[in-house]
């Protein structure tokens, strides 16, 4: 049974860690969150200690280990984006193996730095990349694969997960710590789109806005048109009259990539893929984190090109400005 601390315990995706520990058979021993609504904790581990300082939780996670035997041999950080390389750090430094959320981090020299901390400390940095462990995503890998080598594919990829005003209130709506949106919610497609077709040739920005970010992505195999918002208003009329919020898909030479079961399932699958020693590091992590660094310091060129229909679709007005 290894040994878990937890940073980021009121997330969103926290309780996907926690399950995944506890499917795992391992313990949570410690939690931390400057939050305190996390009463999840109770259906997973409810003898954790639980902080919402920092100073404390570090001080517990040095009596474990001095006063207590007992060695932390993971870090689990579900924390905002900009957090995740100082929790890291934290992690290695205190002799754990971190698992981190994606992305990352979100600048690509910060890649290069934790490559070094890692090498340093003689402890692991693993991403988790869910997407590389789904069963529709692992059987197209293998299609383009067994494939002929010289076909170039075309994909379209769209994404619309709305968002109320809180997200701009929050600090997803903030660019310097959350990446900004082809970050928030795009970064583990550019990641998947990565693994399967290959390296960057151009990475070109149409449109690139508060609620919304489109482009064109040309990869070893593949040529990807691609659209992401957050706005309920670019939402196709018959998923509105669904009642849905959220809207996905790939299409790869017009056929639609059909992945939406099988989530559930996907951090345990990567925990265990992590405790076997399997686990995605920093260098797989390293192509997503410099394409969206890269679409979010560009000049978008507008609708020039080849550009996914979407791109056209009017812009609106940041909810919180005149």
């Amino acid at each position: 049974m290894k040994n878990f601390a937890l940073i980021g315990a009121s997330g969103y995706i926290a309780p996907r860690h926690m399950q995944a520990i506890k499917d795992t058979n391992n313990n949570l021993v410690a939690a931390l969150d400057k939050f305190d609504s996390v009463g999840i904790i109770d259906s997973y581990f409810p003898n954790a200690a639980f902080f919402t300082e920092f100073e404390r939780f570090d001080r517990e996670v040095s009596k474990l280990k001095y006063e207590k035997n007992t060695q932390l041999d993971y870090v689990s950080i579900c924390t905002p984006n900009y957090l995740h390389d100082s929790h890291i750090r934290f992690a290695l430094r205190h002799g754990a193996d971190a698992i981190c959320e994606k992305p990352l981090v979100l600048n690509p020299w910060s890649v290069d730095s934790l490559v070094n901390i890692e090498a340093e400390t003689g402890k692991k940095i693993y991403n988790i990349l869910q997407l590389r462990v789904h069963e529709s995503i692992i059987a197209l890998k293998k299609k383009i694969d067994d494939g002929p080598k010289d076909k170039i594919y075309d994909v379209d990829l769209t994404y619309l997960t709305s968002r109320g005003s809180w997200y701009y209130t929050s600090w997803k709506g903030q660019e310097d710590k959350s990446g900004g949106i082809a970050t928030n919610i795009g970064v583990h497609f550019y990641d998947m789109l990565s693994w399967i077709f290959g390296g960057v040739k151009e990475n070109i920005t149409h449109v690139y806005t508060h609620d919304r970010a489109s482009g064109y992505l040309e990869l070893e195999r593949a040529r990807v048109r691609w659209f992401l918002s957050i706005n309920d208003e670019v939402l196709p009329e018959d998923v509105v009259a669904k009642g849905q919020r959220t809207y996905r898909s790939i299409t790869v030479d017009g056929e639609e990539l059909e992945f939406s079961g099988g989530f559930t399932d996907l951090h345990t699958t990567s925990y265990k893929e992590i405790l076997k020693g399997n686990g995605y590091g920093i260098e797989d992590a390293r192509q997503a984190i410099e394409i969206v660094y890269n679409i979010r310091n560009s000049t978008p060129v507008g609708l020039k090109g080849d550009y996914h229909p979407f791109a056209k679709k009017p812009l609106s007005k940041h909810p919180f400005k005149k």
